[in-house]
């Protein structure tokens, strides 16, 4: 059954009971964020019921969209849903980068925090479904930019390197109060974040080829 069909029922527009999310988000500082992920092999029962803990734990951060290894599995993939409805992609790659365009961005691994970042407005996105049928969706602009955000984190990068060197700057200062739980800003460096603001998504890798070979379905 695919994962939409079975998560119609409890998605948030949909008053789905709250629930302890699966998994604990990882979060800046996490050593599994920076490593690249390895290839789905094959779709069995496991991915699946993997894909469905990823949705709850999303849907309670909450966020739009959260990658495998955000929860410390190093697999290629990542669940998503900006309105239409509970997806999981899994082996992406995106191709057909067009275009710029700049928007608030946020990432549950770096929570709270929020940045204007400039990204390709329209990508192509190959993958698989969890019922192993391929995917090929032409996207832009926020469809565009979560595809961007979350194979970022597939391949070990996180928002953070998507900053300029002034928001960087910024940020690193914020996340080294936290660390030493510190207030996030006293101050000092309100000119240097550009937005503090909570962000409720969690929204380039490079132009890599589609594997020609479909991971085994179960």
């Amino acid at each position: 059954m695919g994962c939409a069909r079975r998560w119609a029922r409890q998605c948030p527009e949909w008053g789905y009971p709250r629930i302890v999310a699966p998994f604990q988000i990882r979060v800046f500082g996490d050593p599994v964020l920076r490593q690249p992920t390895q290839d789905v092999t094959e779709i069995d029962e496991n991915l699946v019921k993997l894909a469905d803990d990823m949705l709850v734990t999303m849907y309670e951060a909450p966020g739009v969209g959260l990658a495998a290894p955000q929860v410390g599995i190093q697999k290629r993939l990542f669940v998503y849903d900006i309105g239409t409805g509970p997806h999981a992609v899994v082996n992406p790659r995106l191709s057909a980068h067009e275009g710029e365009w700049t928007y608030e961005e946020g990432c549950l691994s770096v929570p709270e925090l929020s940045w204007s970042i400039v990204r390709y407005e329209c990508v192509h996105l190959d993958g698989w479904d969890l019922d192993g049928n391929e995917l090929s969706i032409d996207a832009d602009e926020l469809l565009a930019r979560m595809f961007q955000h979350e194979c970022d984190h597939l391949d070990g990068m996180l928002l953070l390197e998507r900053l300029d060197k002034r928001q960087r700057k910024g940020a690193m200062k914020t996340l080294r109060r936290r660390a030493l739980g510190l207030p996030d800003n006293d101050g000092s460096d309100h000119a240097d974040l550009e937005n503090q603001a909570g962000s409720d998504g969690d929204v380039v890798s490079g132009d890599a080829a589609v594997d020609d070979t479909a991971p085994a379905t179960r």
